[in-house]
C-alpha cells in the first residue's frame, strides 16, 4: 500500500487535468472542422497522461539526484527526496512508462492515419519521440533545459501549440490558422502554472542553481510576467470567440476566466511567494474548465 501511494505521489495526479486541457480544446476544434472519433480521443488522452507521468517521474528523479529537492523545498515532498522510492526504482518506473507511452503513440497513429499516411505517421512519430525526450530532459542530465530557463518555452509548445493543434490535426488532417488563438491561450495558461511553481520555489531553486525564468528575472518581474501571460491568454481566446461567434453559447468558455482573474488578483496580493502553492491548483483547474467549456461552446454537446 505504501509503495502504491509512493508511485501515485511520484505521478503527481494533480498535474493531469492541466495536461489534458490541450487535448480537449484540440478535440473541440477537430470536431468543429472535421469529425469526432472516440478512438482518437481515448488514445490521445492516454498518450498525454503517459507523457505527463514520464515527465513527473523524471522530474522527481532529476531534481532528487541534483539535490534540488531538499529540506529547503516549499512544495509537496517528492518520492525520491523523502526516500519512498529509490533511484533504481524510479529509473525503472521511467523506463516502463516510456515503453507504455510508445505503445500508446503507435495505437494513436494507427487510429488517426491508418497505415497509408506514412508521411503523417513519420511526422507525429518524431513528435512523439521529441515529447518523450522533452519529458525526461526537463530536469535529467547535465544539460537539463529546466535548469537553463527554457521550461516555459517547452511547456508553451507541448501544452499549447502541439497539444491543441496537433490533436486537432489527428481528426482533420488539416491546419486551420484561427486555431492558433486557442492553442496560444492554453499554452500561456500552462506557462502560468509553471510560473507560479517557479515563483513559489524561487529561494530553493536559486540555492540549487536551477536557473528558471523567475530566478533570472526576479520575483517582481515574475509577477509582471504572470500578468502578461494571463491577459494575453484571455485576449487570444476573445479574438477566437469574436471570429467564430454565431450564438450566445459560443461565449460560455469566457466565464472560466472569472476565477482566473480572481486568481490573478490574489497572486498579486501575496507577499511571501512560498504561499502561492494553492494558486497552482486554482489556475490549473481553471485552465481545465476553460477547455471543458470551450468544447461545450463550439460543439453540439
Amino acid at each position: 500500500m505504501l509503495k502504491t501511494k509512493a508511485w501515485l505521489n511520484a505521478a503527481r495526479l494533480r498535474t493531469l487535468p492541466l495536461s489534458l486541457s490541450g487535448i480537449i480544446v484540440g478535440t473541440a476544434l477537430g470536431t468543429m472542422y472535421g469529425s469526432f472519433d472516440w478512438r482518437i480521443f481515448l488514445f490521445a488522452i492516454l498518450t498525454t497522461v503517459g507523457f505527463q507521468v514520464i515527465s513527473n517521474f523524471a522530474n522527481d528523479y532529476g531534481d532528487g539526484v541534483k539535490g534540488t529537492d531538499n529540506e529547503n523545498r516549499v512544495g509537496p515532498k517528492r518520492a525520491l527526496q523523502s526516500g519512498l522510492l529509490s533511484r533504481t526504482q524510479l529509473k525503472r518506473g521511467i523506463i516502463i512508462s516510456i515503453l507504455i507511452c510508445i505503445g500508446l503513440v503507435l495505437a494513436l497513429l494507427y487510429f488517426s492515419f491508418g497505415t497509408e499516411n506514412l508521411k503523417y505517421i513519420l511526422i507525429f512519430g518524431l513528435l512523439g519521440g521529441f515529447g518523450i525526450w522533452a519529458a525526461i530532459k526537463y530536469t535529467v542530465g547535465d544539460s537539463a533545459y529546466g535548469y537553463k530557463g527554457l521550461g516555459d518555452v517547452f511547456v508553451f509548445l507541448f501544452f499549447g501549440l502541439i497539444g491543441v493543434m496537433g490533436s486537432m490535426f489527428l481528426y482533420t488532417k488539416s491546419i486551420y490558422i484561427s486555431s492558433v488563438f486557442p492553442a496560444v491561450t492554453i499554452g500561456l495558461l500552462s506557462v502560468g502554472v509553471l510560473n507560479l511553481n517557479n515563483l513559489r520555489d524561487y529561494e530553493s531553486d536559486k540555492l540549487a542553481n536551477k536557473n528558471t525564468v523567475i530566478v533570472k528575472m526576479g520575483i517582481r518581474n515574475g509577477k509582471i510576467y504572470h500578468i502578461l501571460l494571463i491577459v494575453l491568454s484571455f485576449v487570444c481566446m476573445l479574438i477566437y470567440t469574436i471570429l467564430h461567434y454565431e450564438k450566445w453559447k459560443n461565449v460560455l468558455h469566457l466565464l472560466a476566466f472569472i476565477p482566473i482573474f480572481i486568481h490573478l488578483v490574489k497572486m498579486l496580493g501575496v507577499k511571501n511567494t512560498v504561499l502561492l502553492d494553492p494558486e497552482l491548483k486554482k489556475l490549473a483547474l481553471s485552465t481545465f474548465l476553460v477547455a471543458i467549456l470551450f468544447y461545450i461552446s463550439f460543439t453540439n454537446l
